[in-house]
């Protein structure tokens, strides 16, 4: 390798280690000692509300570091000139946990002022999130800063559809630094949670266009979901759960239940499709716990995704406008 090309990778390597060191674990230690306890407690309490906001706090996490980073561009309302992400089609209406992250800044902005960011509330608040509903806890580097800029444009070529195959899912997340592994892992977040029927009556009525139901889904659990998601309804208040069994509990049934053709969605499904992804499925149904290791790995890695750090960004003061 020439000198040149070495010393352009270094400083490269350089650039990014700076970057992702400046996330610490007990970030705020010494200026919001309580900041992690509080949130806890927020998620506590809307949890005792709504089981189901475990799930949305998760995927809140998940389609805020998909889309320019873990900066909480997700929780930026739209203003009359521009549509935020949290009102594109891939986020609303199905998003949800907005008011567990408003209670959480807000004691915090009493507490310690201008000190802790939108962006690491909602990394502690997924952790707390996925503890709550049986999964392992794991320490979340923190020292985030808010960004500035949502978007509901970018949300169409950031998130997964629900529509992917595993290829385009592997790209999409090797685009973000994620392997193919960890994202069978993640998928795995499936597990917990609802969604709205629009986001699969095409595997029931209308897959590929042909007026037929997928071959691929299970047809007594087709038949659940057609009795649940009548033809032809546009309902936005329709939903099922990711997973019948259980749908408040992180374990491994989701991967049970695709290896047994009950995957929700063509995405899920679809992980049977590719040798290497199919293994994997097996791998994280037969070791539940392995996989719960996993996992948390994966959401500290992911939670690492573009974050603005340093004096880049700003701590918003209100989670859901800029500073002024």
């Amino acid at each position: 390798m020439k000198p040149s090309r070495v010393l352009t990778v270094l400083v490269i390597f350089l650039v990014w280690g700076s970057v992702h060191s400046q996330l610490q674990v007990g970030f705020y230690t010494s200026t919001c000692g309580l900041a992690e306890f509080i949130v806890k407690q927020e998620v506590r309490n809307g949890f005792m509300k709504d089981r189901g906001v475990a799930a949305g706090l998760v995927r809140m996490h998940f389609h805020d570091c998909f889309v320019r980073g873990c900066d909480a561009s997700v929780l930026l309302d739209s203003t009359s000139s521009n549509t935020a992400e949290k009102d594109s089609p891939a986020n609303n209406p199905s998003l949800r946990g907005f008011e567990v992250i408003d209670k959480a800044k807000a004691r915090l902005e009493a507490m310690c002022k201008g000190v802790v960011s939108c962006a690491d509330i909602v990394a502690f608040a997924a952790r707390d999130s996925v503890e709550i509903v049986g999964g392992l806890g794991y320490d979340v580097p923190a020292g985030r800063r808010d960004g500035g800029v949502s978007l509901a444009s970018d949300t169409a070529t950031n998130l997964p559809p629900p529509t992917f195959n595993v290829n385009q899912l592997t790209q999409l997340f090797a685009n973000k630094g994620l392997t193919q592994e960890e994202m069978v892992t993640l998928s795995g977040a499936h597990t917990i949670g609802r969604s709205h029927c629009t986001s699969f009556s095409n595997r029931l009525y209308n897959f590929s266009g042909t007026s037929k139901q997928d071959p691929s889904l299970d047809a007594s659990y087709a038949a659940t979901l057609k009795q649940q998601c009548p033809a032809g309804s546009t309902d936005p208040n329709l939903v099922v759960p990711m997973k019948p069994s259980n749908p408040n509990v992180i374990d491994a049934g989701y991967y049970v239940d695709v290896l047994a053709n009950r995957g929700l969605f063509t995405s899920d499904q679809t992980l049977l499709t590719d040798t290497a992804t199919a293994n994997q499925v097996n791998q994280n149904a037969m070791s539940p716990q392995a996989w719960k290791a996993k996992f948390a790995a994966a959401m500290v890695k992911m939670g690492q995704i573009g974050v603005l750090t340093g004096s880049a960004g700003e701590i918003r003061s209100n989670c859901r406008v800029i500073n002024s």
